[in-house]
């Protein structure tokens, strides 16, 4: 009976799942190698949690099927568990128990014990900056440390594949650079291979390969900068005054005045040149009273999201259009 390491870590052919005559998922095709840190990018309601849940073994696919390095998820979950380490959005602690007795218990769930669990333990502790708070009750935690230990706990028993829905939710910077570090050096060292959920672009553009999920399908995959390379172009966001009259009107306007296509997209308008910078003058000058401002950058995963889907979602800081706007991640 083979251990499954010939096989893909993650494998996923037409899953699908609906909620009643709503389609959550609709023919999800996924192949993870093992060591990947794999991210799943895209907006809220697109899937991902969905996805999440039968990869952890808590929802059974309606259509399609999905492994973990040759275990069937749906027809053998015990196998699949005993390969993962999961940590979900919700808070998943016992807050009565000191931080030190939240890993032992988790340890004692996977069998381990003595000076083996101690020393994973202790050794966690101190790569999350928990060694201080030790012997605290875990409820008295700020929620950034709450999720420092709940990924400590998803790490403790060494799973060959790590799931993580949305990580850095409640960490500060600070601890969400620490984070990142610990999971790159986990999937570069130990070879564990790293799935997760994110709508954020910047820690998207951390993994190895993304693939973008929008409305139960995946609309693109690959490594972040081959995926930004198909656009190839500088990508200059354009916010029309205020006072402008018609934003179809002015977007056509552009299109004619820079020879290239616009977007209208969440009121912005987006073009894509090869010179992206040199079309500003040029618009400045025809356009001044129309234009509120243009800001020029590099393609983003957003933008690889636009040109796949038509349409964009909630931007971050990181995209030219989020940057425009003034918004926060």
């Amino acid at each position: 009976m083979t251990d499954g390491r010939d096989q893909p870590a993650l494998l996923t052919e037409g899953l699908g799942f609906d909620y009643g005559r709503e389609r959550a998922l609709d023919g999800v095709d996924l192949a993870v190698r093992p060591g990947e840190l794999f991210a799943i990018l895209g907006p809220n309601g697109g899937g991902k949690t969905t996805l999440f849940r039968i990869l952890a073994t808590l929802l059974r696919p309606r259509r399609g099927r999905a492994s973990m390095f040759g275990h069937d998820v749906a027809r053998d979950p015990a196998a699949a568990r005993r390969l993962l380490g999961v940590l979900f959005q919700a808070p998943a602690i016992d807050r009565l128990l000191t931080v030190r007795e939240n890993l032992d218990l988790q340890g004692a769930l996977y069998g381990l014990r003595g000076r083996g669990l101690a020393a994973g333990r202790d050794a966690l502790l101190l790569r999350f900056g928990l060694e201080a708070k030790a012997t605290a009750r875990a409820g008295t935690l700020s929620g950034g440390l709450q999720r420092r230990l709940e990924i400590a706990k998803a790490l403790l028993h060494r799973p060959r594949l790590l799931l993580l829905d949305e990580p850095s939710t409640g960490l500060d910077p600070r601890a969400r650079a620490a984070l990142w570090s610990a999971l790159d050096d986990l999937a570069r060292a130990s070879g564990t291979t790293v799935v997760f959920t994110t709508h954020l672009l910047e820690e998207a553009d951390r993994a190895h390969r993304v693939a973008i999920l929008d409305r139960g399908r995946i609309v693109a995959i690959g490594e972040p900068e081959g995926l930004k390379a198909e656009i190839g172009r500088q990508v200059l966001a354009i916010a029309p005054e205020p006072r402008a009259q018609d934003e179809e009107e002015l977007r056509r306007e552009i299109e004619r005045l820079a020879g290239v296509a616009a977007r209208l997209v969440e009121g912005r308008i987006l073009v894509e040149a090869e010179d992206s910078a040199a079309l500003v003058p040029l618009l400045s000058r025809a356009l001044g009273g129309r234009i509120a401002a243009m800001t020029v950058a590099r393609p983003t995963l957003f933008d690889v999201f636009l040109r796949r889907t038509g349409r964009g979602f909630e931007p971050d800081e990181g995209t030219a259009l989020g940057r425009d706007r003034g918004d926060a991640a």
